[in-house]
């Protein structure tokens, strides 16, 4: 096992650590002259107090002086290899998703369709204690949440948002695009995905589209989209049967399918119409987002400097205790 490393903050007082010798040179306890004690009986109790009186006021300040020098243990970097993926969720906080499946305001025991999507993403993040998962949201326009990190109670307090009253609209493609900026300069190892949970999507122009083609292919991301299909609205998958609807103004959630299936990698698309297919989904990408993977954890410093005062104080006190023992 590697030692932990330990940095002082202020050196210089280690140059004062011989002053922990004193208590051995000088007693703080008052002498006594006694005419003989040859005939005393041994006393134990006596000869350990005699030892334990100057160790003490060693300890005390050996402790003082090695905390005033401000020893800690500074962040670190920490290499390891886990089981899941680089993982990037991207969530529609769009106002329609203030509604439940059947497309109207929750009453009762129903639930929106932003809460079923922030109960059952909480869950799988705690399925997942080895990914790095960021969290971005879109509405009119993009909104960063939380990084790519390991820390689940990061990743619970920015999904647990989706279940928050909506914005606006839904600007599929600045959200896109944000997601994709979380993978600049993060070593390639792994798996990367982007899943995007939403209701509903927007007409992309070409420009845009060919961007979010390079970037995908650049940075070797994956696309899963859950599709959270209300009760009448048509599905990703059907093509419009009346021609004057043929279009991506009329149909932008089949149209947006059909441009993801040109991003030149890994793409998979699933309708949920209520929470058990938002769950089956999820369960689904669970399963696929499973692969070795190398990722760093950043471990964070420590101060060492306070058992130090407390072993200085409690050395003090012990002295000061004998002391008022003193006859």
């Amino acid at each position: 096992m590697a030692a932990w490393p330990v940095e002082w903050s202020e050196p210089g007082w280690l140059l004062s650590l011989p002053v922990a010798v004193l208590p051995w040179l000088f007693s703080p306890l008052r002498r006594a002259d006694v005419a003989w004690d040859v005939l005393l009986p041994p006393d134990p109790w006596s000869l350990a107090l005699t030892r334990a009186v100057p160790l003490a006021g060693s300890l005390a300040l050996a402790a003082l002086v090695l905390a005033l020098a401000g020893p800690g243990v500074p962040e670190r970097v920490v290499d390891k290899i886990g089981r899941g993926a680089h993982l990037v969720l991207l969530l529609d906080r769009s106002q329609s998703m203030d509604n439940t499946f059947a497309g109207r305001a929750p009453g009762g025991d129903e639930i929106s369709k932003g809460g079923a999507a922030a109960r059952l993403l909480g869950e799988f993040l705690e399925r997942r204690p080895h990914d790095w998962i960021g969290v971005a949201g879109f509405s009119t326009g993009a909104l960063y949440q939380c990084p790519l990190t390991g820390r689940r109670s990061a990743n619970q307090a920015a999904v647990a948002t989706v279940a928050l009253p909506g914005l606006a609209y839904t600007h599929v493609a600045k959200g896109l695009a944000l997601a994709l900026d979380f993978f600049v300069d993060q070593p390639l190892s792994g798996s990367r995905a982007i899943v995007l949970v939403s209701d509903g999507a927007a007409v992309i122009d070409p420009k845009t589209q060919q961007m979010l083609r390079t970037a995908f292919k650049r940075h070797q991301v994956r696309l899963y989209w859950i599709f959270l299909r209300g009760a009448g609205s048509p599905g990703i998958h059907d093509a419009p049967a009346d021609p004057a609807e043929d279009n991506p103004h009329a149909r932008p959630e089949y149209y947006l399918h059909r441009f993801f299936q040109t991003l030149g990698v890994a793409y998979q698309a699933f309708e949920a119409e209520n929470p058990e297919g938002l769950r089956r989904a999820i369960a689904a990408i669970d399963r696929l987002e499973k692969r070795p993977f190398h990722y760093r954890e950043v471990r964070a410093g420590r101060d060492l400097s306070g058992p130090l005062y407390w072993a200085a104080l409690a050395g003090a006190l012990l002295l000061l205790a004998v002391k008022s023992l003193e006859a």
